[in-house]
């Protein structure tokens, strides 16, 4: 069996997509177009009377008191003024890693250089309002206009009415839709721009989202899908290992294919640097595929693009499943019915203010002939006088007083359940869009805690919203690191500090550890960060409440040190026209305090002004009494030690002295213990020797006497 052309795949891929988003967006109209309504109803004039109210005071004054618009605005201002960024953090639980701070200059750089605030905005109003909004990620030169410039940088971008032009698989359960398989984004093109890019006549892909009742005139486009999807790609990996230096281990890296197909050079390079391959080995990995598509056919296979993610992040204001249907509104739906019912009564009023603004006469036709013009004129063209004619008795004679009106017309009663319904109307609004007066009047004997709560009240009903919108920039955080470690190449990079402060890394630099191995800081690749967002109360600014607790606190401050600290934190804190011009001069002092942590830049900065700072006459001559004074004690202690080693020197003469003598005695000593000794041992014989004769005396016998 011969294999598929490559015109019959794409064929088929087309019939696929068209299939799949057909069952999506059947599954999803009836939520959508209500989304798409409510936003209609909050922001486009005429909208709050689309359907059966507005046919029933079809030939009546239709009056908007728009509360819904003057709520989302303060909802939509609240948001504006605590802004929610990302914030990469080590998955081990560390502190403090270089790394993960790089990571944060980064993102926060390409928030600055894609203009991620207008994409952050769009999305938090269409799903405040409406309940959906989107935002995207793409990948971009940094200078599309330089031939010679490679750099890239991740672009955060608006999509433009995501509850009509953003649809995910229905298998994407998750807030974040990270378990979808697919995404469809639909863009909308004039058929001229259509035919001038592709080469063809325009077939639009089918899109039947869309409420226009009070738009005379709708502009003529061309919808084209974006479509992404998920697939497991097998990719060969190539393992390499560089030299060891020192004690450290040897340096290993992980080089795909592609990479070394992109750049013929990089397998050279890595053997230059020491760098030898010692195994290589295949891995699937998750990839996104992307296609340009229109009703007709493919118009564009772009292949894989950057990360592992669709680059596609939804937001929801409120969002459940309900009968496997996935469902979302924003702050308008539980409020539009207040809000119709209120326009409702007004208009009623309205209409019989005008209608019996004055009584007018009624005549009967014989009255006015001949001047019925003149009666049908007078509201505008305002007559000194009126005409009526008199009416003639049977003989031609005028009556008197006959030209007087017959009766008046008199203003209708309103029944009391007018003025009910009014009130009623009114106080559904403040339960369903909270009550605005509380927090936005202020009265002059009101203490700033009682303020704080009113608006912490407040707050509870716009904290959901937050909450969503922060899961959303979570998403787009963790959408993005992997996208940026793809496209990102080694040299200087620039990022953005917390404080808005400019600054550059430099990514993929070789240094030497203090083990003396071979490492690589500001590697993207092995970015593996949990992302952590930051959501408070909105109402109030994070600035003035950080006052508030400063200038509570510093009344008990007695320290003359850190009260001046605490003064300087208020200083930076103050919101105010012109503080932002001396608030940088008083982090300075507080860094050269020791009181804030410096920057890269301001640590940078420190060591430079104190290696060119001229030296301090009085520094140098204090240094050199300090080192007289040192040389002066280290002499008084040579000549004290000189003067111990004499008396040490002394001491030992003396004992060698007392030796000499003490062995003198000795030698005389033992030389009479001899003397006596053998004194003792003559007497001893002595004696023996006259015993001895006595002995020989005594034996002799007595004749021996003749």
């Amino acid at each position: 069996m011969s294999r598929p052309s490559k015109a019959d795949r794409e064929s088929a891929k087309h019939a696929f997509f068209l299939a799949d988003f057909d069952k999506i967006q059947a599954a999803t109209r009836d939520v959508r177009v209500q989304c798409l309504s409510d936003r209609r109803f909050a922001f486009v004039t005429g909208a709050q009377w689309e359907g059966p109210a507005g046919e029933a005071f079809a030939n009546k004054p239709r009056f908007e008191f728009n509360k819904i618009r003057l709520a989302m605005r303060r909802i939509l201002s609240e948001y504006r003024n605590n802004r929610i960024s990302v914030d990469f953090s080590p998955k081990d639980g560390r502190e403090a890693d270089k790394l993960a701070d790089t990571c944060d200059g980064l993102y926060r750089a390409d928030e600055q250089d894609s203009c991620a605030q207008e994409a952050y905005d769009n999305c938090f109003d269409e799903g405040a309002s409406g309940g959906m909004g989107a935002l995207r990620l793409r990948a971009c030169y940094v200078d599309e206009y330089a031939d010679d410039d490679d750099r890239q940088r991740i672009a955060i971008e608006p999509i433009y009415e995501a509850d009509a032009t953003v649809f995910f698989s229905l298998d994407g359960k998750r807030y974040d839709k990270s378990d979808a398989k697919r995404c469809y984004v639909l863009n909308s093109m004039t058929p001229e721009d259509y035919r001038e890019e592709y080469g063809d006549d325009p077939a639009s892909w089918p899109k039947d989202i869309s409420q226009a009742q009070y738009d005379w005139c709708t502009p003529d486009v061309v919808w084209v899908a974006e479509i992404y999807e998920v697939e497991e790609v097998s990719v060969l990996v190539h393992f390499f290992q560089g030299l060891a230096l020192g004690d450290g281990e040897p340096d290993t890296m992980e080089v795909t294919q592609k990479e070394l197909d992109d750049d013929p050079a990089k397998l050279a390079e890595l053997e230059a640097t020491g760098f030898r391959k010692i195994r290589e080995k295949r891995r699937k990995v998750r990839k996104v595929r992307k296609w340009i598509m229109s009703g007709g056919r493919i118009l564009e296979d772009c292949g894989h693009i950057a990360g592992k993610h669709i680059p596609i992040i939804p937001f929801y204001g409120e969002r459940t499943y309900i009968d496997g249907i996935e469902r979302c509104q924003g702050h308008v739906r539980l409020a539009r019915d207040a809000q119709v019912l209120d326009n409702l009564i007004k208009s009623f009023l309205g209409e019989m203010a005008m209608r019996f603004d004055i009584e007018k006469p009624i005549f009967s036709p014989e009255q006015i002939a001949g001047h019925a013009e003149m009666w049908a004129n007078d509201a505008i063209e305002k007559y000194p006088y009126l005409v009526a004619n008199m009416m003639l008795d049977a003989g031609g004679v005028p009556i008197p007083g006959s030209n007087a009106p017959v009766a008046y017309t008199k203003a209708p009663n309103l029944p009391p359940v007018v003025g009910a319904l009014a009130q009623l109307a009114a106080q559904s609004l403040e339960d369903m869009l909270g009550n605005q007066q509380a927090g936005e009047q202020l009265q002059p004997n009101q203490s700033g805690k009682a303020v704080e709560l009113v608006q912490n009240r407040l707050d509870m009903q716009v904290f959901i919203y937050m909450d969503n919108l922060a899961k959303t920039i979570k998403r787009a955080g963790e959408v993005w690191l992997p996208m940026k470690a793809e496209v990102t190449q080694a040299g200087p990079a620039k990022t953005v500090g917390a404080d808005g402060t400019p600054g550059t890394t430099e990514i993929m630099r070789p240094v030497i550890d203090e083990n003396n191995a071979r490492v690589v800081e500001n590697d993207l690749s092995k970015a593996n960060f949990d992302v952590v967002v930051d959501v408070g109360p909105s109402s109030s600014s994070k600035r003035a409440a950080t006052v508030r607790g400063l200038t509570g606190a510093r009344q008990f401050i007695t320290d003359p040190e850190t009260g001046a600290v605490v003064d300087m934190l208020v200083m930076m804190n103050l919101e105010g026209e012109g503080l932002s011009d001396v608030q940088p001069y008083f982090r300075k002092k507080l860094v050269r305090m020791g009181a804030l942590t410096p920057t890269e830049e301001e640590q940078k900065e420190m060591d430079e002004a104190q290696a060119n700072q001229p030296p301090d006459p009085q520094a140098q001559f204090l240094q050199a009494e300090a080192q007289k004074s040192m040389a002066l004690a280290g002499k008084a202690q040579a000549d004290t030690q000189l003067t111990v080693a004499k008396v040490d020197q002394t001491r030992a003469d003396t004992v060698v002295k007392l030796a000499g003598v003490g062995q003198a005695q000795a030698s005389h000593a033992l030389a009479v213990s001899q003397h006596v000794e053998g004194a003792a041992q003559t007497r001893e014989q002595l004696a023996q020797k006259q015993a001895q004769a006595a002995q020989q005396a005594a034996a002799q016998p007595a004749g021996g006497e003749q």
